[in-house]
């Protein structure tokens, strides 16, 4: 009678284990290899397509793949999802001879390695208007807070510019995902763009709702495209992006981040 009631004890437990266990999520912030120069603060481009650098993704590359994520999220808009289907099947050799973009050189040439199917494209746009907050802070007189964003951007560029110019990509990618670099990439939301405007002037909030609508709509899409049977994903994002969704995993049960430095070990 004993042994019955301690397997039930053994079966149940394990149940409870099994229903609880926390679907693993590799969250991977990273600046654009290919910088298009879309963001506003512009620093320089990094040479991904060097010798050492495709050293270096080979080995980051199977890295992850001994982590094994079931299926790999991208920073391409969702609607164009035929699109990163059809770009996913060219000749892979090709694309990472010539494209430089890090969805090809560290997201595909990982999915490939893994025999994934597809990748899957969660961006989501909503509007930035950059001008308008600058115009709006003019109009209200924000001499101060003028001051502070061009600090800011500067010295964010300044410090951007400076590091990739003396680090290897591996010790950039790793960099781009420590706390300090996530805590930065929010920070000036909040300290700056929300501060922006006269008391009836809500360009800045307007443009900080519609950053965090961005992130949480593209968080929504790693949530619904996570499938009971997916046990370990990978997101590869900007690393503004990444901050943001690191923001979000943290109030979300079913989700543990395993940090990027912890796989490359």
């Amino acid at each position: 009678m004993h042994k019955i009631i301690l397997l039930l004890a053994i079966i149940t437990l394990n149940l409870t284990s099994a229903q609880t266990k926390k679907k693993q999520i590799l969250l991977i912030g990273t600046f654009h290899y290919s910088n298009p120069g879309h963001d506003v603060a512009k620093i320089n481009t990094f040479n991904v397509l060097s010798e050492k650098s495709q050293k270096e993704l080979e080995i980051i590359s199977d890295k992850i793949k001994k982590f094994g994520p079931d299926k790999i999220f991208v920073e391409w808009k969702f609607s164009k999802q035929s699109e990163l289907d059809q770009f996913y099947n060219k000749n892979t050799d090709s694309l990472l001879k010539n494209s430089s973009n890090e969805i090809t050189q560290l997201a595909l040439r990982t999915a490939k390695k893994l025999n994934h199917k597809k990748m899957f494209g969660i961006d989501y746009r909503t509007r930035f208007p950059y001008d308008s907050l600058m115009m709006s802070m003019e109009k209200a007189n924000q001499k101060d807070l003028m001051k502070k964003n061009t600090e800011s951007t500067e010295r964010f560029v300044k410090d951007n510019n400076e590091r990739m110019a003396k680090s290897s990509l591996t010790d950039l990618m790793l960099y781009y995902n420590e706390k300090a670099s996530n805590e930065d990439n929010i920070q000036w939301y909040l300290e700056v763009a929300n501060r922006t405007g006269n008391p009836d002037d809500f360009t800045g909030a307007s443009l900080v709702s519609n950053w965090y609508k961005r992130n949480l709509y593209m968080y929504s899409l790693v949530q619904k495209l996570t499938e009971s049977t997916d046990t370990k994903i990978m997101v590869l994002l900007g690393a503004g992006h990444a901050a943001m969704l690191r923001e979000f995993l943290a109030h979300d049960p079913e989700f543990e981040i395993v940090e990027l430095a912890t796989v490359l070990k």
